[in-house]
């Protein structure tokens, strides 16, 4: 029965670490590129609303 918790742990482990791999890789950027792109965008006073 250790075996399967020694096993759990690490799956754990490597899932927690690919999750954290793939947010500091991907999405934190993607998130930083977002928010300074939205700084940079000239900001309207009156929005158009004619639809």
């Amino acid at each position: 029965m250790s075996v399967f918790g020694i096993v759990l742990f690490l799956f754990l482990g490597g899932l927690a670490f690919w999750l954290l791999t793939f947010l500091l890789g991907f999405a934190v950027p993607y998130w930083v590129t977002l928010g300074i792109f939205e700084k940079m965008r000239p900001k309207r006073i009156l929005e158009d609303n004619e639809e």
